[in-house]
């Protein structure tokens, strides 16, 4: 069983990387954003849309207090760190891994996305407005940052249990 955070923009991989982690060492999982989804019954565009962005921030700390309790692989959504009680949480848990993509890579991801509610309809610069205040942020959080840019899902886990066995 392993204890891992999964942070990171959007489109960077968290939930798939997070699942890979689970499986690789015989893990749980737990993604936020899904947990949050299936207790409200509604999807992030909906509760962004019946509670507001801030409504659903609230709820995303909730959650966040619950899961770093067990021992889990837990995939965040890309603004838990917006929240300094949320940062406060995370730098006091286990490993905080910062899945670091190129806005290139990560809009092409996003491209057509219509479950994300702070990008649909928005231009690519739009996007970058709200990604690029948040790389301090990821990056002031992270026990360990992965470039994701040029490996599979599958190397960005494995580079993950690498580094964390490695101790680096």
């Amino acid at each position: 069983m392993r204890k891992i955070i999964l942070t990171g923009f959007m489109g960077a991989g968290k939930t798939t990387v997070g699942q890979l982690l689970a499986k690789l060492t015989a893990s749980e999982h737990a993604d936020i954003d899904s947990e949050i989804m299936e207790e409200q019954g509604m999807s992030v565009t909906e509760l962004f849309e019946t509670y507001g962005e801030q409504g659903f921030r609230d709820l995303e700390h909730q959650k966040l207090k619950e899961v770093v309790a067990k021992e889990a692989i837990i995939s965040t959504g890309g603004g838990i760190i917006l929240k300094p009680e949320n940062r406060r949480i995370l730098e006091e848990e286990y490993p905080v891994v910062y899945l670091k993509t190129d806005p290139a890579i990560f809009l092409e991801r996003l491209k057509g996305d219509t479950t994300r509610p702070l990008v649909q309809e928005k231009t690519p610069t739009e996007i970058r407005a709200i990604f690029e205040p948040r790389i301090k942020l990821y990056e002031e959080t992270a026990d360990l940052i992965i470039k994701t840019d040029q490996l599979t899902q599958m190397q960005v886990a494995q580079a993950i249990l690498a580094a964390l066995e490695s101790g680096k």
